[in-house]
Formats: structure tokens, C-alpha cells, sequence
């Protein structure tokens, strides 16, 4: 009993000090650098993910730590458009009734999206010095692979998000199940190319 009593009286300071850095982290001041920070860490996971799967499949031989800046630098594109795109969402289609959270479900579909797949095929692209005909070869058929995967996973989820959740929490829940999409996006980007 004394053991777990000094174990709630210690709790209490942790327990403000990540409410305190909550708020700070996710305060007006600081959300832009939270957001990019959470976009290209769990992109980066993302690639690591599957970069493990496809060591563990022999389908690449090691980790391809270039791949990996590629996709954060894509996470440090992607991380500002996904912060702005949510802000001008609620303000442009404000309130949180089912026919508001339908229509930025359904607008987020078809404007988000296709920019942010563009953003990941675009950026990774241009790094790895493509010329401007294998990246519109590469953005056309891989982009229509990763368009209709996001219309199997983004309605339900989205429809959690705006009705839910606040806005400066909507990239952090979107990065969140990004994760696993993340892993996805690798894959169909990079394949079993790799050796």
C-alpha cells in the first residue's frame, strides 16, 4: 500500500508536466513545428517499417538510409500543406453537424489527397534526380495505386476527425493512422526494387 501510494503522489507532477507540454506542443505558438515534427518522424517510422519487412522478405538486402531522407524530406513538405489544409477546412466549412462533416469529408477526398500523394511522389522524386518525364510516369501510376487505397481508408477515418476532434489535433490523429498508410506508400513507391 505505501509503495502505490508514493506512486500516485509522483504521478501527479508527471501528470502536469505532459498536460503543461501538451499545451505548449499544441498551443497556437508551437502547432506548425509540432505537426511537421509528428509528420516526418512518422514517416520516417513508416519507411522504416517497411524497409524491415522487406529485409525480413530478402526483397533489400540493408536499410537504404537515403530512402529514408527522401521520405522526410517529403514529411517536411507534406507536414506544412497537411497544418494549413486542416486550418483553412474548419474555417472554410466551419461547425461539426453530419452534413459539415460529410462535405470536408468529401472535399478532403478529392483536394487533399491527390495534392498530398502528389507531394510524397513529387518530393521523393525530384531527390532522387528523375527527370520530369519518369516523375510524371511515376506520379500517374503509382499516384492512381495510392488514390484508391486512401478512399478505402480516409472516409471512415476523416469522418472521426471532423466530428470529433479539434483542430489543432487533426494532424497528429491523421499521422496517426498515417502510420500504418505510411508503410503502404513505401511500398508502392519503392517495391522490391531495392537490393
Amino acid at each position: 500500500m505505501l509503495g502505490l501510494r508514493w506512486l500516485k503522489q509522483l504521478s501527479k507532477p508527471v501528470q502536469k508536466a505532459v498536460s503543461d507540454s501538451g499545451k505548449v506542443l499544441f498551443g497556437k505558438k508551437y502547432l506548425l513545428v509540432t505537426n511537421v515534427s509528428i509528420t516526418v518522424g512518422l514517416s520516417c517510422t513508416g519507411d522504416f517499417l517497411q524497409q524491415r519487412y522487406q529485409i525480413r522478405t530478402k526483397e533489400a538486402k540493408a536499410m537504404n538510409l537515403t530512402r529514408s531522407k527522401h521520405v522526410a524530406a517529403s514529411g517536411l513538405v507534406i507536414g506544412p500543406f497537411c497544418h494549413y489544409w486542416y486550418l483553412f477546412l474548419d474555417k472554410w466549412l466551419p461547425g461539426k453537424t453530419i452534413k459539415v462533416v460529410l462535405k470536408k469529408v468529401i472535399v478532403d477526398q478529392l483536394i487533399c489527397s491527390p495534392i498530398y500523394i502528389s507531394l510524397f511522389l513529387l518530393t521523393t522524386s525530384i531527390l532522387e534526380n528523375k527527370t520530369w518525364e519518369e516523375i510524371k510516369e511515376e506520379t500517374t501510376s503509382k499516384g492512381a495505386i495510392l488514390y484508391l487505397a486512401e478512399w478505402i481508408v480516409w472516409p471512415p477515418a476523416q469522418l472521426f476527425n471532423f466530428l470529433i476532434l479539434p483542430t489543432r489535433f487533426r494532424v497528429l490523429y491523421d499521422n496517426t493512422i498515417s502510420l500504418g498508410f505510411d508503410c503502404y506508400f513505401s511500398r508502392v513507391k519503392y517495391g522490391c526494387t531495392e537490393s
